[in-house]
């Protein structure tokens, strides 16, 4: 049948693009620009190139709307907090000598002055810098970038409308600045934000913005009625000021809940909401509230955060419904394609089957486009793209990739005496101990060492056939010699073989694994300019063979020192991956767990006595609403105890996390059952610490005492201080010295310095400990 056209015309439209460029071209002119090889002018210009690229390729797809605003030379949270003028004190003095050195030394500190606080944005990937604000907090407008951005946009031919992150997310993710109270709450700067929000949208209007969109995902977090407060006070003091275009304010990432009401009944021109999966009660939810009369709805009914085909079929009768639910209804996205590729179509090696049922942001572009045409027009004038799209579906669903019988069979057969390890930790620690032999306050790295460029041009050559494989295992093997004679050098004690075999942490393992596929273009922001590739995970998961085995003994055999074994954990692999969308996390994070659990138990066979499972991504995973909590929680804690709980009990496992707000989740890294954890702490300042000690967690913690995200040098007395303040909540035979994180983004010289100064401060503190004692 023959979908009847809307009212109006449907417009297409997406919050966000890549910023990236098909190459990295933000990336390499970013960091050129930081050792001095590219000027200031030559990264505008490839900045504005890059924006101008972006519109270009999404007017061609058939998006009518295009977002201005979206792009960052960092981070669009940053950006926002120099469009109100809440710059910490501390570097107010680079952003007053220079605006851009000032933007990037807030993002990655100096050697001088420390960079702000770094976390993940939602449950993604993606870090954001988090604002510091307090009661003397003074908020000023500056909306150049933001006015800028557009006129280009305006001056090119193109309908732009500006995306501007809102002002009560903004100070729900804001936290009080170094030494204000930490009780203080940022959202009481409403009203004195409020004012420098209406100054900014009165620009834009004046700079010819029709519509602005204000993004407020924190609202589909649980929200307290004072939150809820706040919104609703937010909403009607912005839409009833005069000077002003229309307001457009989005959710994304979950269902709105209470919040809906509350923006529905706001006097503002138009919601966009997230119709996908996670939050398809909005559909239910809008109809509750009467829908949206006289307003614009924008529909996000295509996926902004996974990577396969949308289901047209699917995706028209929703957007079918929603027809009579609001006066009009434009086709979008369910957030900002930051969150994916740029262009699968660039993904030669991948087996021609499974590119079809791949979108990435340009392929998304024409989704929504061919969505918007089919609800304005009908469905006939898609009928092609339609049958198209149902032979990919058919094509995946009935493909053996994604069915493997003996995978199923042995997830199938999993107990819960899989996922137990054979002795409490209280017996395990006394084992390991009397093991490993290490001294009170011991020292270890998290995994990674630097990345050098020798190392990059080794895996070019072996890919480019200029040097064999027995040529890149030579230098792969002389370069852990080295990272094992300076960490015996340094005094650590624990130590890594550095992983200069890995390109990335998930990707390493995923290119082992069967139903995974890498891609070679398929690079997405994490933070700045760190991006990574996302494996995708298409079928069923196995391990045909050992994947570090041989490295990890290699090291040991170079050393009477521990070597820990370096592995990623199941929720971390699936996080860091596009995961597949037809079937349960759980299920695939089973699948995952029974082949590192082979791994693991592999390497302890071969002599490994201390192996890291890195966990970074458990927060980020967390569902945003608490009543989703313990069903994800039940199997991500199980995955991992079925990944380690197969060794001996003198076999020390480690865990590692990082940049996450680790308070919401102490109970659920007590439930893993680790012997010892590392955790991000320096740029909190040892926040976790007493996080850790306020629960009552029993076993053995590493809080980081240095910020591999910064390139300064932490001195050895700012290393021990934190060291110190580690001790006031974790006793000290419980305690370990580490960095925050890996050093794969470090170069050698600030690696050794900082690493000298941490094993110096270790030391320090040891010896009065010591004293102390006797």
């Amino acid at each position: 049948m023959t979908a009847k056209p809307a009212a109006a015309a449907a417009r297409a439209t997406v919050y966000g693009y890549p910023r990236q460029g098909q190459n990295r071209e933000l990336k390499k002119v970013i960091e050129g620009y930081w050792k001095g090889r590219v000027t200031a002018d030559a990264l505008r210009q490839t900045a504005t190139d890059l924006r101008r690229s972006n519109w270009q390729q999404l007017a061609e797809a058939g998006i009518h709307e295009v977002p201005t605003g979206d792009f960052s030379y960092y981070d669009h949270i940053l950006d926002t907090s120099v469009m109100v003028g809440a710059v910490p004190e501390r570097h107010r003095e680079a952003v007053s000598a220079d605006a851009l050195d000032g933007y990037f030394a807030m993002a990655r500190g100096t050697q001088d002055v420390a960079p702000l606080e770094m976390t993940k944005w939602f449950d993604t990937n993606y870090h954001y810098l988090v604002p510091e604000l307090g009661p003397d907090t003074v908020f000023t407008a500056d909306s150049a970038k933001q006015v800028a951005e557009l006129k280009e946009a305006l001056a090119l031919g193109h309908t732009a409308r500006p995306v501007l992150v809102g002002p009560v997310t903004y100070l729900l993710l804001a936290k009080p600045a170094p030494g204000v109270a930490a009780d203080f709450q940022p959202i009481t700067l409403l009203d004195r934000l409020l004012p420098v929000y209406a100054q900014v949208l009165a620009d834009l209007r004046a700079a010819g913005a029709e519509w602005v969109q204000l993004d407020e995902p924190a609202l589909v977090q649980d929200r307290t009625p004072a939150e809820l407060n706040a919104a609703a006070r937010t909403y009607r003091e912005l839409g009833t000021a005069t000077d002003r275009p229309k307001l457009l304010v989005a959710s994304y990432f979950d269902r709105l809940g209470d919040a809906l009401q509350v923006l529905a009944a706001a006097p503002v021109e138009g919601l966009a909401l997230d119709f996908t999966d996670s939050a398809a009660a909005n559909l239910d939810a809008l109809a509750a509230v009467g829908g949206l009369p006289g307003k614009r709805l924008v529909a996000g009914v295509v996926n902004g955060r996974n990577i396969w085909i949308n289901d047209y079929q699917k995706s028209l009768a929703t957007l079918g419904t929603l027809l009579g639910l609001a006066d009009r209804v434009d086709v979008a996205a369910s957030s900002s394609l930051l969150h994916v590729p740029l262009d699968a179509s660039a993904e030669r090696d991948i087996d021609p089957q499974i590119r079809r049922w791949l979108a990435f942001a340009r392929q998304k572009a024409a989704e929504i486009a061919t969505l918007a045409r089919g609800l304005s027009q009908g469905t006939d004038t898609i009928a092609a793209e339609l049958a198209a799209n149902r032979a990919d579906l058919a094509s995946r669903a009935g493909s053996a990739i994604t069915h493997d019988p003996a995978v199923r069979a042995r997830t199938a057969a999993i107990t819960d005496a899989d996922g137990r390890r054979s002795q409490p930790y209280d017996r395990r620690t006394a084992a390991q101990r009397a093991h490993l032999g290490l001294p009170v306050l011991p020292t270890t790295t998290i995994g990674s060492f630097p990345q050098t460029d020798e190392l990059r041009v080794a895996r070019a050559d072996l890919r480019a056939g200029r040097i064999d494989a027995a040529g890149y295992e030579e230098r792969i093997g002389n370069e852990i010699r080295e990272v094992i004679s300076f960490q015996e050098k340094t005094g650590i004690d624990v130590l890594v073989h550095g992983e200069p075999e890995r390109n990335d942490m998930v990707q390493y393992f995923a290119e082992q694994l069967t139903g995974y596929v890498a891609t070679q273009h398929g690079w997405v922001q994490s933070y700045g300019t760190r991006y990574v590739r996302p494996p995708v995970l298409a079928g069923d998961i196995s391990r045909p063979e050992p994947m570090t085995v041989r490295w990890t003994t290699f090291a040991q055999a170079q050393t009477s020192k521990p070597v820990k074994g370096m592995l990623t954990g199941p929720v971390t692999m699936l996080a860091w991956s596009f995961v597949r969308d037809d079937q349960p996390l759980g299920e695939t994070a089973r699948q995952v767990a029974l082949a590192l659990r082979d791994e693991v138990n592999d390497l302890e066979a071969a002599g490994t006595s201390v192996i890291q499972v890195d966990e970074p991504a458990l927060r980020e995973t967390l569902p945003l609403r608490a009543a989703d909590h313990a069903a994800y929680l039940a199997w991500a804690t199980e995955s991992f105890r079925l990944s380690t709980s197969g060794v001996r009990p003198d076999t020390q496992i480690h865990t590692h996390m990082c940049y996450a707000e680790f308070g919401d989740i102490v109970q659920a890294i007590d439930d893993l059952d680790a012997d010892v954890i590392s955790l991000e702490a320096t740029r909190s300042h040892m926040q976790v610490a007493g996080e850790l000690a306020e629960h009552g967690y029993p076993r053995e913690a590493g809080p980081g005492v240095w910020d591999i995200h910064s390139p300064r040098v932490p001195s050895t007395a700012e290393a021990a201080g934190l060291l110190r303040k580690g001790l006031q909540a974790i006793p000290a035979e419980r305690l370990w010295v580490n960095p925050d994180c890996g050093l794969k983004t470090r170069g050698w010289t600030e690696t050794r310095a900082s690493l000298e100064n941490l094993v110096a401060a270790a030391r320090e503190v040891r010896a009065e400990l010591t004293a102390e004692n006797g």
